[in-house]
């Protein structure tokens, strides 16, 4: 008696279990999908885009005054750089070495990316990326998995759904930040060269390469070369950015104070991390050749620093203080290393910050003063950091001190050009650029309002400044300053104005980090 042969219709799997490992169905496998060579050539096409937005969200953090985009710039950074290192790995498995793919696929992919970096303002920048890049990418990534056979090419298939997974939650920030700072007018205003990104899209045969390809169109914004701008801005909640009239670790390490109080300096300490990705981009922007590893690495380090950050911010609203109105939030130090360090000396400076973090009395000891301050989230957000710290201080080790003879070496180069940073104290007030206004007194006893508590005069009386005492306890010459009164609050954005010189809430040169 013969078997009836089956068909792709009527052929079961053991009691129906899915079948093809749950991938698809046999209908789907049995589609002739993309061949290597086609599945390769769009592989390194997507890794091109998510390596130009890294690029272009690095490239622009550091001058975005914006606190928010500083914040989701790093974020969307790390998160493009983990698929740039996924896709990469899925090419060199797919018989390519050499993979290739440091070559640009497509001119009219590279204008189309320069256009985006080379966008005059935030708001425009804005569009490109969220209403233009990504939804291009994630249309192509759509289409890989359309087109492509879903058992044969099942790795390439993962990497592109993790990576749709967050293409979907950027264009999701994208659809809620854009309309906050973009208008119909500015989209009349720049309807030219929104056209000309869609024109290049286009002319590259879409992001993908999938359709015809157009005539190539000319540049824009970027027929001018970029120039990156390693110099901090910040919005109009930092209205006295060169204010150094709080000694953070002078309070920190002083055991007369109580640990309740001190978590509302940490507060401040974590907010002030803000200036780490500053200067963190500028170290990526200014170190071509490196493997991708560096990348990926710095730029988990560079988000990981913009979360402490949030970690602060987050905590002053939980006890419903307003930052803005009672915390002067300096940029001193990511000024001072953009501006009078290359990007070897800068990464030597953070080294060296990141290996005085790890004694008991750094990380450690921030920890234990959450705990034992009855604050659950200072404890929680504490005990993140130092873990974060920890991994900080290994990828110093992987990416830096291989460079030297030993880690001796490395830790006196850091010390060494830490040494000629220069933040000056008294040139900042008397340029005009800030008065060191003591704000501590008026946060502490709003916080104290807060918890329903007196305040304490040891605390409320203090008024130690950077002009004292530097960052690793080590005390200046001058006498502390008396304080001042609060500067007018009208000012917007803050540029830089002189080179800036050293001392710095950040700096640290022995156990007690800033960082």
């Amino acid at each position: 008696m013969n078997a009836v042969a089956p068909t792709p219709d009527t052929y079961r799997s053991h009691r129906n279990l899915p079948p093809v490992a749950g991938l698809c169905s046999f209908t789907e496998a049995m589609q002739p999908g993309m061949g290597v060579e086609r599945c390769v050539a769009r592989l390194k096409r997507l890794h091109y885009a998510f390596k130009r937005l890294h690029e272009i969200w690095i490239a622009r953090l550091t001058a975005e005054p914006v606190y928010e985009l500083k914040m989701a710039f790093s974020l969307h950074a790390y998160y493009a750089a983990e698929h740039v290192s996924a896709l990469a790995k899925r090419v060199g498995e797919m018989r390519e070495p050499p993979l290739g793919l440091d070559a640009v696929p497509d001119p009219a992919l590279e204008i189309f990316f320069d256009e985006i970096r080379a966008a005059p303002t935030t708001a425009t920048l804005l569009v490109g990326i969220y209403e233009h890049a990504l939804p291009a990418l994630a249309a192509a990534l759509a289409r890989y998995r359309h087109d492509t056979n879903l058992l044969t090419d099942s790795p390439s298939v993962r990497v592109c759904r993790f990576a749709a997974a967050e293409v979907n939650d950027l264009l999701d920030y994208g659809r809620k930040a854009v309309p906050c700072l973009v208008n119909d007018a500015l989209r009349q205003e720049q309807s030219p060269w929104l056209a000309r990104l869609t024109e290049l899209l286009t002319a590259a045969g879409e992001l993908d390469g999938s359709q015809p390809p157009g005539p190539l169109p000319a540049r824009l914004h970027s027929a001018r070369p970029f120039v990156f701008d390693p110099k901090p801005r910040r919005d109009e909640r930092f209205p006295d950015p060169y204010n150094m009239a709080v000694h953070a670790e002078v309070f920190l390490y002083d055991e007369k104070f109580a640990a309740r109080d001190k978590t509302l300096m940490m507060l401040y300490k974590r907010l002030r991390e803000i200036d780490v990705p500053e200067m963190m981009a500028s170290i990526i922007r200014e170190t071509p050749g490196k493997p991708w590893g560096y990348y990926l690495d710095m730029t988990r380090q560079l988000w990981d620093e913009a979360r402490h950050a949030m970690i602060g911010e987050v905590g002053f609203v939980r006890l419903g203080l307003d930052w803005g109105q009672l915390v002067r939030v300096n940029f001193t130090w990511s000024l001072a290393l953009n501006t009078q360090l290359g990007p070897r000396e800068r990464h030597a400076v953070l080294y060296f910050i990141e290996q005085g973090l790890m004694p008991k009395t750094g990380k450690r000891y921030e920890w234990e003063v959450g705990r034992d301050s009855g604050d659950e989230f200072s404890a929680l957000g504490q005990d993140f950091d130092w873990a974060d710290e920890v991994l900080h201080a290994r990828i110093g080790r992987d990416w830096f001190v291989n460079t030297f003879a030993s880690a001796k070496d490395a830790v006196a180069y850091g010390d060494q050009h830490w040494s000629k940073i220069l933040i000056d104290w008294k040139a900042y007030k008397a340029a005009g650029l800030t008065q060191h206004y003591n704000w501590w007194p008026e946060l502490y006893r709003a916080a104290c309002a807060r918890w329903g508590q007196t305040p304490d005069p040891r605390a409320l009386a203090y008024a130690t400044s950077y002009e004292v005492a530097r960052a690793d306890l080590k005390k200046n010459s001058a006498s502390a300053q008396t304080p001042c009164s609060p500067p007018n609050k009208s000012s917007s954005i803050a540029t830089p104005a002189i080179s800036a010189s050293k001392t710095s809430s950040r700096r640290t040169r022995s156990r007690n980090c800033a960082v």
